[in-house]
């Protein structure tokens, strides 16, 4: 018998919530397979069993809020047994047949039961809507499923209510609201994910323990737009087709900038400043359940090809919940871009323990003054910086963003800070 504990995840996540079983009570494991998904702060975790046998008890329900080091499952040595109810053909043999052991009634209640018994192990369904179902008595075999072929609690739910008369749609709506104070004003209330519960705590620490200020520039997006569509064929076919995209020179700028001005890649430990040298970049990436930001890290050792290809790496783990804590942790600086919801200007917070974080916005053509007596309608953008005002400057936060702004506008530039 080996028990199934809550692993080590991080030095500072000390719990996560049960996302989904992956496995059932009575269903055979081997070792090293994912049988629970784990919800952390940060990212999604499969937790895996460490021994080979049969998942033979569940500790923690899927939503329950389970610590590091707990207990959620045991796996006992055997293997599971096959669905079909019948003896072996030795023991038929030796068997005496029994007379007047049951009435015909008994004997066909007590058969319905065993076949509802066993056809209920071979359905998939999670472990609450197991219970659910052996509560009302339910068969799992006649529910239907909403989504997928996982019973759930809600499918068991719904199945146990009597059929209802068919209604129209308006005639549906209050059903939804009936138990709202006040049926005119309908509300839906739901529960927060731990990931958004997170991302609000974190959010909410930021604003109260840094004194951040945001300051503001603007870029004309001309010379870059006009290298990137010189060289983005070209550059994607010698790159396996790598595109070349805005977010590889602005984290390049981004670390130029940071080793000139050292402050903005530090963050406060007590009465300490610490001053990284390092260049781990954090991309923010918009998900179904909030705003991850993931790490490409060593940017200074990377040419554009693999920030590009990075960048694209981690977002597509992040929509695909399959961001590992790696992924996540480490991060000296943080760019977020905006500008692909079509935001115009924006004071972006700081992310974590970090200095501060750079904004990109919408590029929008608007007529510039290019001297006193010509007007040029030019693509531009604006950018921010927030930052923590305790570590950083206003001449070092102006000084900062000027820097990226002479980058971009002169992208040949990069190339000598690469």
């Amino acid at each position: 018998m080996s028990e199934v504990k809550v692993p080590e995840l991080a030095e500072s996540i000390t719990e996560g919530t049960i996302s989904e079983w992956l496995k059932s009570v009575g269903d055979q494991v081997e070792k090293g397979e994912n049988i629970v998904e784990l919800e952390t702060d940060k990212v999604n975790v499969e937790v895996i069993s460490e021994v080979a046998g049969v998942l033979s008890e569940i500790k923690a329900e899927e939503g329950d809020t389970v610590e590091v080091g707990s207990v959620i499952a045991v796996v006992s040595d055997g293997e599971a047994q096959p669905a079909s109810n019948e003896k072996p053909e030795s023991e038929k043999q030796v068997e005496a047949p029994k007379e007047d052991a049951a009435k015909p009634e008994q004997a066909e209640t007590k058969e319905a039961s065993v076949e509802t018994s066993t056809s209920n192990e071979r359905i998939q369904a999670t472990p609450s809507a197991r219970k659910l179902a052996r509560e009302k008595g339910i068969d799992l075999a006649k529910v239907k499923t909403q989504a997928g072929d996982v019973v759930r609690p809600e499918d068991v739910e719904r199945a146990s209510q009597p059929a209802q008369p068919a209604k129209s749609a308006e005639q549906s709506k209050p059903a939804q609201t009936k138990s709202n104070d006040n049926p005119s004003k309908p509300v839906v209330r739901e529960k927060l994910s731990r990931r958004r519960q997170t991302i609000a705590k974190k959010l909410l620490e930021v604003s109260n323990n840094t004194a951040m200020l945001t300051t503001f520039n603007e870029v004309d997006m001309t010379n870059v737009m006009e290298l990137r569509k010189r060289k983005k064929d070209k550059f994607q076919e010698d790159h396996n087709g790598t595109r070349l995209g805005f977010m590889s020179f602005f984290t390049k700028a981004a670390v130029a900038a940071l080793k000139k001005y050292p402050d903005v890649n530090a963050e406060i430990d007590g009465t300490d400043l610490i001053l990284k040298q390092f260049y781990d970049i954090g991309i923010a990436v918009s998900t179904d359940e909030g705003l991850v930001v993931p790490i490409v890290k060593d940017c200074d050792k990377k040419n554009f090809a693999d920030i590009e290809q990075s960048i694209v790496d981690l977002a597509v783990k992040a929509k695909d919940k399959k961001l590992g804590l790696d992924d996540m942790m480490g991060g000296s600086f943080t760019i977020t871009n905006g500008g692909v919801f079509g935001s115009l200007m924006s004071t972006p917070i700081i992310n974590g323990t970090q200095a501060a974080i750079l904004g990109m916005h919408s590029i929008v053509t608007r007529p510039i003054a290019i001297d006193k007596d010509r007007m040029e309608n030019r693509p531009m953008m604006y950018i921010a910086l927030s930052y923590d005002h305790r570590i950083i400057d206003g001449k070092q936060a102006v000084g900062f963003l000027k820097t990226i702004k002479d980058l971009i506008e002169n992208p040949e530039d990069l190339l000598l800070e690469s």
